[in-house]
């Protein structure tokens, strides 16, 4: 999942490891994000979202597999199927 979380960062002049203090990550944590090597829990987008004032769908990009049909998701789970 893509993101502009350094985008936001540098425009605030905040470091990554600013960052990372606001968030309670780690800077690694920070760097990965923005490196699209590790996609952010629900709760952490929130959190970043907040801190940059915008919403979690403008400061992530979801692209192609991301968007998850729900219904298509449970049709196939077997937590949804009748026994």
């Amino acid at each position: 999942m893509k993101n502009k979380i350094q985008e936001y960062r540098k425009n605030r002049r905040v470091t990554q490891q600013e960052l990372a203090d606001v968030l309670a990550v780690t800077r690694q944590t920070i760097i990965s994000l923005e490196n699209g090597k590790y996609n952010a829990s629900l709760t952490l987008a929130h959190k970043a979202a907040q801190y940059f004032g915008v919403t979690i769908e403008e400061l992530f990009i979801f692209e192609g597999d991301e968007n998850i049909d729900i219904t298509e998701f449970m049709l196939h789970s077997s937590v949804f199927k009748k026994e």
